[in-house]
């Protein structure tokens, strides 16, 4: 894949943290554009763009998470030169998860942090069943309840068309992946996880299985609203992201003790 990864350009000069941002199915950089105000200039908002939507739109989208994760990191490899962490909400909690335990494994320098949202931990059951193969307008009929499709663009029948290809890329990305859990946890960053108290995708104790992921500190926030809390009242999310980036690079800059472990 030849695009961009990153929506914008990175700041080559600054020392502040980056923190790439990966979207919910159907989503884009755009999603994570007003955090650059809301984190400015103490975190530098990297909004992770796939292929198929924004500036990517003619390139085919993944569905399958091997090859989009191989791919990824080579993307990102150029902009890990200074600490940073990963937050996905939703399909992009599992992107950047896959994505850091990649970089392990390639022994490259991982985040410092990785925080998750909306999306059970990896390891924990489903009985939802399989969407992506269904008729277009079931296909819909299931998604957009969920409120992450803007509403112009249900509107609009030709918006719709360019629309639907990702996103039902992107449910069939998040449907196939099958993950094996190894005999020890993959990373060993400390990660955050936030869910709403009202979200029928992923309830505070299937979020709470992401400790699994870690042999490092876990925490578990549960804010106000449904699947997309975070866009409906974004301020609680917000403070509860700056209070973990700033121990994330106090930790990182001055190699103090851990974090301390925290539960639900």
């Amino acid at each position: 894949m030849s695009g961009a990864w990153i929506a914008g350009r990175t700041d080559a000069t600054g020392s502040a943290p980056r923190l790439f941002c990966f979207a919910h199915a159907g989503g884009g950089g755009a999603f994570f554009h007003p955090w650059r105000t809301a984190l400015r200039p103490h975190v530098e908002v990297c909004p992770v763009v796939l292929p198929g939507r924004e500036g990517r739109g003619r390139e085919t989208p993944y569905t399958r998470m091997g090859p989009l994760i191989e791919d990824l990191a080579d993307g990102l490899a150029l902009h890990l030169d200074r600490p940073y962490a990963f937050f996905g909400h939703s399909l992009g909690s599992i992107v950047a998860y896959e994505t850091a335990r990649l970089l392990r494994d390639r022994g490259a320098t991982g985040p410092a942090a990785l925080l998750v949202s909306g999306r059970r931990g990896p390891y924990a059951p489903t009985d939802r069943p399989a969407v992506h193969h269904l008729p277009d307008e079931e296909f819909l009929a299931e998604v957009t309840g969920l409120g992450g499709t803007p509403p112009q663009v249900l509107r609009q029948r030709e918006l719709l068309r360019l629309f639907l290809p990702a996103l039902r890329a992107d449910y069939e990305l998040n449907e196939t992946y099958r993950p094996v859990p190894p005999p020890a946890p993959a990373l060993t960053c400390p990660v955050f996880a936030y869910t709403g108290d009202a979200d029928p995708l992923a309830s505070p104790h299937q979020v709470a299985r992401w400790r699994d992921v870690t042999s490092g500190d876990f925490l578990l926030r549960v804010l106000p609203g449904d699947h997309f809390y975070l866009k409906e009242a974004p301020d609680g999310l917000m403070t509860a992201l700056r209070t973990a980036l700033s121990t994330v690079h106090r930790e990182s800059t001055t190699a103090q003790r851990p974090l301390r472990t925290v539960g639900t």
